[in-house]
């Protein structure tokens, strides 16, 4: 009987434990409040995004969302006009549930545009060199894949192939130094709400968090991926996200024929 009842005590410990270390491991949902920190009123449709997890929500007209997270998990907060933060997830937020987060409000100043207008000569050879030329036309082969490419310039293949046989490419060190981050744009193009707050991004700071990338690096990955300056300043940042993720999975498909060809050689 002594026996019995020890055995029973140690599977109880078992699984108590088994069941404590699931709940610990498990996500759930924290539940938050956005306010601006001056006015200490709500801020609707503020933007929420799990840096860990890759998935995205907004405020409601309360200020108030819900979001599926862990403990140590990063929330990235941002709202138009306001300060973007971070906030770490934790234990008591777990715990004791919702909770008022402030937003500082950013000082914006516009900068003075000055308008240069064309002047005309009347000479057709002179006038000429004297119109901005777009370099974003962009051309689709039927048969071929992928969205286009950028018109007078090399395509996709050529610039990611040169980064596969050029260790030194800038592409080619990007993609292969940020496996992680890169592997993040399937997830950002399956979550719906990301996708939705991009769609209305024009700042990459999304982006930016997502990708743990430079702004500078952003900028040169779209670049050497054949996208013209003209669409990497006019772009949104959803539009910046499928062209980036698109040349990384034809990125893929060449570096894995080049693995396969260096294996049979060897």
């Amino acid at each position: 009987m002594r026996h019995l009842l020890i055995l029973f005590l140690c599977l109880t410990t078992v699984n108590s434990y088994s069941q404590d270390s699931t709940a610990t491991t498990t996500p759930t949902k924290v539940k938050g409040t956005i306010v601006s920190a001056s006015t200490e009123l709500p801020l609707s449709e503020a933007n929420i995004v799990n840096i860990n997890q890759v998935i995205g929500t907004a405020t409601n007209d309360d200020g108030v969302f819900e979001i599926k997270a862990k403990v140590n998990d990063t929330l990235h907060l941002s709202y138009l006009g306001y300060k973007s933060i971070k906030v770490r997830v934790t234990n008591d937020w777990l715990k004791f549930g919702d909770t008022k987060i402030q937003m500082t409000e950013l000082a914006l100043a516009l900068e003075e545009v000055t308008v240069k207008q064309l002047e005309l000569t009347g000479y057709l050879v002179v006038d000429m060199k004297q119109v901005p030329v777009t370099s974003n036309n962009r051309y689709r082969i039927s048969g071929l894949p992928g969205q286009g490419y950028e018109a007078g310039k090399p395509n996709i293949a050529t610039k990611v192939l040169g980064a596969i046989f050029n260790p030194a490419d800038f592409l080619y060190n990007m993609f292969g130094r940020k496996p992680n981050e890169m592997h993040k744009l399937k997830k950002m193009k399956e979550d719906d709400e990301i996708r939705n707050q991009l769609a209305k991004r024009f700042d990459r700071e999304m982006l930016l968090v997502l990708l743990q990338v430079t702004k500078f690096d952003l900028d040169e990955i779209v670049n050497q991926c054949n996208y013209s300056k003209d669409f990497i300043n006019t772009a949104n940042d959803l539009q910046i996200l499928d062209a980036i993720s698109e040349c990384y999975e034809e990125y893929k498909v060449i570096k894995r024929s080049k693995d396969r060809s260096s294996a049979k050689k060897n």
